[in-house]
């Protein structure tokens, strides 16, 4: 099978399960089983934009082999077959330029891409200056959440001096977060004349990013016995019982050593339950990356592993500059995207991930 017969079955066959799943919506017994119907429709939105795309690409090679056949046929006519010719050069041309859409959209989606995203904004190098950039990362992340139409749930946040944040824990709910927030993980760098600084040199500080795929219980099955639980009396913001009760919680996964620790929520039992999904994500990432280590299957291009470590992005203020360095991305629009404006660099990140998994086969791994 050649890949052009190879993309239009599989262009058939969306066009095809869309239909079908559209049947299946309707049917009396999907409508009376609410989480088979939920999960029918979350299918059906999901395969939405490759049907239509496939439908209106099989309608353009229809087109095509008409006026192919109608340029073949015009010998007599030569104003006719002249005609018949530049439409389909013309239509040559949409084909290949669909063609190279219909590519991105054919890939399969990573599963955990719909999954809502654990993000860790730690503090890196440069003190307080360092807290103050971890700050603008979390209200960067925030603005980008609201104007997505997501929302952010608070897990734990440590507050440093001149309002900066030493770290802070948030989970981020809606449609695609974790496949959009995915290519943040990694050392983000800030240059700027800190306010503090009275000769006003340049410094360079640091803040890290993780982001990890929320984990569901099926996915991570963790002992009890394995965690070491401690609670303590919450240190943050809070009202007038947040420093009356030992609500905190602190829970160490003896095992690996990941320690978790939450005081968000004024009980002791929510907070509690919001470090075991935050434990389960890391766990789930680490158990991700092990099996992309065992597979060789290595992100050695653009976009790279997200390692914690990798500097993959500069903010550089007095150039009013942002750039990552992994796909060589450069804007001058530094205000706009502290201010949450990150859909270029999100699109671009997500791209040039798309375009690694075909290069590395398109089955789907990321």
């Amino acid at each position: 099978m050649t890949e052009t017969s190879y993309m239009i079955a599989r262009l058939r066959e969306a066009v095809a399960r869309q239909e079908e799943l559209a049947r299946l919506m309707a049917e009396p017994e999907v409508l009376a089983d609410l989480e088979r119907l939920k999960n029918v429709a979350r299918e059906h939105s999901d395969v939405g934009p490759l049907a239509e795309a496939a439908r209106a690409h099989l309608k353009l090679l229809d087109d095509l082999e008409q006026a192919r056949d109608v340029a073949e046929s015009s010998g007599d006519d030569p104003e006719m077959a002249e005609l018949a010719r530049a439409e389909v050069a013309e239509l040559e041309g949409q084909q290949v330029e669909a063609e190279g859409s219909l590519r991105h959209l054919l890939v399969p989606k990573d599963p955990l891409d719909n999954r809502p995203a654990v993000v860790e904004i730690r503090a890196g190098t440069g003190g307080d200056e360092a807290a103050l950039f971890a700050a603008d990362l979390y209200r960067m992340y925030s603005r980008y959440a609201s104007e997505s139409g997501w929302t952010i749930e608070l897990i734990n946040s440590n507050e440093g001096t001149l309002g900066g944040l030493k770290e802070i824990v948030f989970t981020v709910r809606g449609t695609e977060a974790y496949g959009r927030l995915r290519y943040e993980s990694g050392v983000h760098r800030v240059q700027r004349v800190p306010e503090t600084e009275s000769q006003g040199r340049i410094h360079t500080s640091a803040a890290t990013v993780a982001v990890l795929p929320e984990a569901e219980e099926v996915d991570i099955d963790v002992d009890a016995n394995d965690l070491k639980i401690d609670v303590f009396r919450s240190s943050g913001p809070g009202g007038q019982s947040v420093n009356t009760t030992d609500s905190a919680v602190r829970i160490t996964h003896v095992p690996t050593g990941l320690v978790v620790s939450c005081q968000d929520e004024k009980s002791q039992h929510k907070n509690k339950a919001k470090a075991l999904k935050v434990l389960r994500s890391r766990l789930l990432d680490r158990k991700v990356a092990e099996q992309e280590s065992a597979r060789a299957r290595e992100r050695r291009t653009q976009v790279g592993t997200g390692d914690r470590s990798a500097k993959i992005r500069t903010y550089n203020f007095p150039q009013n500059r942002v750039t990552d360095h992994r796909i060589g991305l450069t804007t001058h629009r530094l205000d706009a995207i502290l201010d949450g404006d990150l859909g270029e660099v999100v699109e671009a990140l997500r791209m040039a991930g798309i375009e690694e998994r075909i290069a590395a086969g398109g089955d789907g791994e990321s």
